[in-house]
């Protein structure tokens, strides 16, 4: 594949971003597009390497190991470099729906597993996924594809993020009537309001959920199953019912001062900014400003990160993020070995900007949050916090111990708590009567995807819990085939 002394030759480039204090002033994409004689040399990197680690797609102590859709990377990588871009975008939508997200926002574990990876720079995957499919859409490439032959089978799906999209558009593609029901008053989930638009612009979305509606696919918004309409009803009206609501309970943080005005979920700062910006361009005012304040945001991950980069469009005056484990190491550690995760040392778009305009990175590490304080008017003032070291216990269990003397207080107007979510909530699945593993998740069996309800079937993050969009999509591909085969006998769809 490619050429085959391409990894050799070339080495990797990513695409170009508009410079941080540039971009700050707007919520476009910053990620620039890369010339096409660039993206051919970067096709040619990837390696004639005979097992493909890329695209198996499996956890590997706990965190994904290649595309968990099984991408033919490889493939692509080298119809590219060969300026064959149209059938690459065939072999793309072979198994990825949406690759114009997964280009955008997938943290790459493809690349973790890329070959030349193991003692140089992976080839530059999720640059050449993205431009493939954007140069699909400029080109005309792709259009409204609608089933030949309908089933006479209705299908309801609940969710209308990454998962219930995929298992919507493959049963659409087999030929049954599907409708998706989403409470929010855009169609999207997460990628419409739990992504910021820098890094998804809603467009890009939108463009996709168009494409699906001229394909067949009926979609309901502003309508909350289990609430404005009884899942029992859904059950009746339809031979098949898919749960896709995703992990939606934010994990709280159960500390003195909670209660103090100026404290909020990072999922309540993040989608009230984008409705508000879709809706007006922030001109209506409906979302939480940190224009002007000491921002404080308790979480290291991705989520946390657009926090950051949020919090600095809005004009805050400082920004600074909690992470109550260790920083990462720069190089891959013997314990971590390829073609695992690579757990090193991540610089992303947000710490960069913050880096730029207050010249220095705003993450914190190993750093405990101890009690809020509060003005007399009620509004958070302060966080008290604490230095934390990791040691292991007499059960062997790594556990936190506060370092002595290294309290600290933290001046902040507005606290956003980026610290991951505990499951689905609680309505849709008790009113169905659906069963729930250890950790709250709908049970149903990964592969099977059946639940203990005749005819309700689950996918995405109400399923597994918590994870990346490409392993939704997987998942809502997964679940398809299986709905399929529920209703005929046998599928045809692929995973």
């Amino acid at each position: 594949m490619g050429k085959a002394t391409g990894f050799m030759e070339y080495q990797r480039q990513t695409a170009a971003e508009c410079e941080p204090l540039q971009r700050i002033k707007n919520w476009d994409e910053f990620l620039l597009p890369m010339d096409e004689d660039k993206l051919k040399e970067q096709g040619s990197r990837c390696m004639d390497c005979g097992t493909p680690f890329c695209h198996v797609g499996r956890l590997l102590s706990g965190m994904a190991s290649g595309c968990p859709l099984h991408n033919l990377i490889p493939e692509w990588n080298d119809l590219v470099y060969r300026g064959n871009w149209q059938v690459a975008l065939k072999r793309l939508h072979k198994t990825n729906n949406f690759p114009e997200f997964t280009g955008r926002v997938c943290p790459s574990p493809c690349e973790g597993a890329c070959t030349v990876g193991m003692n140089g720079s992976p080839v530059t995957i999720k640059t050449i996924e993205r431009s493939i499919v954007d140069r699909g859409f400029a080109e005309g490439w792709i259009v409204p594809e609608p089933p030949l032959v309908r089933t006479g089978k209705r299908v309801a799906v609940v969710g209308s993020g990454p998962a219930g999209l995929a298992c919507a558009a493959q049963l659409n593609k087999a030929g049954h009537t599907v409708t998706v029901y989403e409470r929010a008053d855009r169609i999207g989930g997460l990628l419409t309001y739990g992504i910021p638009n820098m890094k998804l612009d809603k467009k890009s979305v939108q463009r996709r959920v168009d494409l699906l509606a001229a394909e067949g696919i009926t979609f309901v918004t502003r309508t909350e199953i289990g609430r404005d309409i009884a899942a029992s009803q859904l059950q009746k009206e339809n031979d098949a019912v898919v749960l896709c609501g995703g992990s939606t309970q934010a994990r709280d943080l159960p500390i003195e001062g909670r209660d103090l005005r100026g404290i909020h979920q990072a999922m309540e700062f993040l989608t009230l900014n984008t409705k508000s910006l879709l809706d007006s361009g922030l001109a209506d005012g409906e979302y939480l400003s940190a224009a002007g304040k000491d921002v404080v945001v308790i979480g290291g991950g991705d989520t946390g990160t657009d926090c950051v980069a949020t919090s600095i469009r809005h004009g805050c005056r400082s920004v600074i993020q909690l992470e109550i484990m260790p920083q990462s190491p720069l190089t891959r550690q013997p314990g971590n070995p390829w073609p695992e995760w690579p757990k090193v040392l991540k610089v992303d778009y947000g710490q960069h900007e913050a880096a730029a305009l207050y010249k220095e990175d705003p993450r914190r590490y190993l750093v405990s949050s101890k009690r809020f304080v509060g003005d007399d008017g009620g509004h958070v003032q302060e966080l008290h916090t604490v230095r934390i070291e990791w040691v292991r216990n007499e059960q062997g269990r790594m556990v936190a111990q506060e370092v002595p003397g290294s309290e600290e207080v933290l001046k902040t107007q507005l606290v956003l708590l980026a610290l991951g979510f505990t499951g689905p909530e609680d309505t849709l699945l008790d009113q169905l009567g659906v069963e729930r593993d250890e950790r709250s998740n709908a049970k149903a069996e990964f592969g099977v995807q059946a639940t203990n309800i005749e005819g309700v079937f689950t996918a995405g993050d109400m399923r597994r819990g918590q994870s990346l969009v490409v392993w939704a999509i997987q998942e809502g591909r997964q679940t398809a085939r299986e709905v399929d085969r529920y209703l005929m006998g046998s599928s045809n769809l692929p995973n």
